[in-house]
């Protein structure tokens, strides 16, 4: 019994490392595994598990996604099915953005979610290309319904940054 435990945990470190690689098909600098999507990766039998948070509901890259992700999976050794289910539970927020998500992020040219600062009540939205908070909202629909576009004042530049997504509400 305990060889299979020992078994299942390395298909399961296995499995996290492939996920490394896959990536967000709307901003390829990022893994599924920096956007802080994986939820649970478990082995029953020989099927290898997958629970996926979605960044927003109806977001049209999930098939995609899934479809990544089995791919990456497939073919592991000890694992004869890799099964992908996308939970609504607990909801993704922004704040399951690794550290170094956040850093691939800026480097794509798009601003992480911006961070609440409790006691002034407010986000702050850095520029991707200054580092300045001196920025405003131009428009809150950019190309996907992940992510608006700003404007800084202090280098003049037009960038798009995530939306915060979080359970304050």
């Amino acid at each position: 019994m305990k060889a299979v435990n020992i078994m299942g945990k390395q298909i399961v470190d296995l499995a996290m490392e492939r996920l490394q690689e896959v990536k967000d098909p709307e901003i390829p600098s990022v893994s599924v595994l920096e956007l802080g999507m994986i939820q649970s990766v478990s082995v029953t039998e020989r099927t290898l598990c997958v629970q996926a948070l979605p960044t927003f509901v109806g977001c049209p890259a999930l098939d995609f996604i899934k479809k990544n992700i089995q791919e990456a999976l497939e073919g592991l050794s000890g694992i004869d099915e890799v099964k992908v289910e996308f939970a609504q539970h607990p909801p993704w927020t922004s704040d399951r953005i690794s550290e170094e998500g956040r850093e691939k992020l800026k480097e794509f040219g798009i601003a992480p979610p911006p961070v609440f600062h409790e006691g002034e009540g407010m986000w702050a939205v850095e520029c991707p290309y200054c580092g300045s908070d001196y920025t405003t909202v131009e428009n809150l629909f950019g190309p996907t319904a992940c992510r608006s576009i700003l404007y800084c004042k202090a280098c003049k530049n037009p960038f798009e940054a995530m939306r915060p997504v979080s359970d304050l509400m």
